[in-house]
């Protein structure tokens, strides 16, 4: 996909994060974004030979300055990666960072001697995969109940599943939504802006938690704000974080997790490796996000569930569109996905029912999905040039700002993975199953429905009280 579709959310991330230069890339792409001018390294005696290696390679090459490499971070901490200076961290283009891509080339014979990856970028891991900020979410129609409604389980104290979130936090009143009894975590660190209306991405967590708990009632929730900050967070700091909520409340029965980034590599992300390493000698399942890009290539960490180590401790997620017969056209997919959910406009709690708020959000248009299916796309705006829409400049229009009173409806693989956490934990409660790895297969084994992707039939997990929304077909040339 081309760089500029990537333009309004790199500038987005980078507002959210002042202090560090990102760049995009691949290259010549905008596959991910990435911190500018550092690549990690695991640390020890591999990031030596890292900084020894890359600071020989551009001693020797006349447009590279090998004074610029240097250790740009501890040299060991639980995550067990380091981050390596290796050129100017000064904001520059956005479209890539030479010093960045010679270094990691500059590894490629050490690489190949060792037979494992040395190094990588810096990915920024974020909720915000996609190039759609802002035209979501929206207020539910008048009178629309939730979507999923809530499951007649009854909370018991002393069964109920714990899933953790990790996400952006809480809203101060999200108490005052009954299905959320029985959640707590980290408050919401900035609901509103200067202008008093919430800023982007806030309720993410407090939706999602809704949605676990509609599916699964009988469930201890615990939200934290790991991605309380526009819902990104630089991969460096991510495996630090991850381990602080677990530190924190224990290792919980599942873990939700609608975040990530591509890497272009089949192996994984150096920063959450240790996180992942001991996730698996756990008794603890991680549900994770597909990611939003429309693409096949692998999303991490929710590909982890394609590797042979990981296919008993990770249920990746993508996202049904709202009749549930196909994929959302903003859905990533291929053999990494295990299983499928709905994921498009999902009704839940986002701000709680205290008082209403003000949201500015840019003219959802549903309009033709560019993707090759000929039906209405959730991740329209004639804001911005989009990863799923190419409107031009003339139709572009100012935001509309709109006002929540509870209920409002969102989509995305964020929406799906919730779903099929708490479809893991209503099986747990269900069938007394204590082991969530064993409750991961025992659902995938039983499913019944199934849904067609990209030409493949995936597995479907549609929780009971879910409802299908009519699916607008276009008129033929749309």
């Amino acid at each position: 996909m081309a760089p500029q579709r990537f333009h309004e959310q790199f500038d987005q991330i980078q507002r959210s994060m002042p202090d560090v230069p990102l760049a995009m890339g691949p290259d010549d792409s905008a596959e991910f974004f990435y911190e500018k001018g550092v690549i990690l390294a695991r640390d020890g005696e591999e990031a030596r030979v890292v900084e020894e290696t890359v600071r020989s390679h551009f001693a020797a090459a006349p447009d590279l300055t090998a004074d610029d490499v240097r250790r740009a971070g501890p040299e060991t901490n639980r995550t067990g990666i380091t981050r390596i200076r290796v050129g100017d961290p000064a904001p520059g283009v956005r479209d890539g960072d030479p010093a960045v891509a010679h270094a990691l080339r500059a590894l490629r014979e050490a690489e190949g001697r060792r037979g494992h990856r040395l190094a990588g970028r810096n990915h920024v891991v974020s909720i915000a995969v996609n190039a759609c900020p802002g035209d979501e979410p929206v207020p539910a129609p008048a009178g629309e109940p939730p979507n999923p409604a809530a499951d007649g389980t009854r909370y018991d104290r002393d069964t109920a599943v714990g899933v953790l979130v990790i996400d952006t936090g809480l809203m101060h009143d999200y108490a005052s939504y009954p299905p959320l009894a029985h959640t707590r975590g980290d408050g919401q660190v900035t609901e509103t802006d200067a202008a008093g209306a919430l800023r982007e991405y806030v309720g993410h967590g407090t939706f999602i938690a809704g949605l676990v708990a509609a599916v699964a009632p009988n469930t201890d929730i615990t939200v934290r704000g790991t991605l309380d900050d526009a819902g990104a967070v630089l991969e460096s700091e991510f495996g630090a974080r991850l381990f602080e909520a677990v530190d924190r409340d224990g290792w919980p029965d599942v873990i939700s997790l609608s975040a990530g980034t591509a890497n272009g590599r089949f192996d994984g992300l150096l920063g959450v490796d240790a996180f992942m390493r001991e996730l698996r000698e756990q008794d603890t399942l991680l549900v994770a996000a597909a990611g939003n890009n429309g693409s096949a290539t692998p999303f991490w960490p929710a590909a982890y569930a394609a590797l042979p180590d990981y296919q008993d401790v990770v249920l990746s997620v993508g996202a049904l569109r709202g009749d549930g017969e196909r994929g959302a056209c903003f859905s990533n997919h291929g053999p990494w996905v295990a299983a499928y959910a709905p994921g498009e406009r999902l009704v839940s709690s986002l701000t709680g029912f205290e008082a209403p708020v003000p949201y500015v959000y840019q003219h959802s248009t549903y309009d033709a999905c560019r993707y090759g299916f000929g039906y209405a796309c959730t991740c329209q705006s004639p804001r911005h040039t989009g990863v799923l829409s190419e409107e031009p400049e003339s139709a572009q229009g100012e935001p509309d700002r709109v006002t929540f009173a509870g209920f409002a409806q969102w989509s995305g693989t964020s929406f799906a993975t919730p779903l099929a956490a708490g479809l893991v934990a209503a099986h747990m409660s269900a069938h007394k199953e204590s082991d969530p790895r064993a409750a991961r297969r025992q659902l995938l084994a039983a499913v019944t429905a199934y849904a067609e992707v990209r030409g493949a039939q995936v597995p479907a997990l549609l929780p009971p009280t879910w409802r299908p929304t009519p699916v607008a077909r276009l008129a033929p040339g749309a």
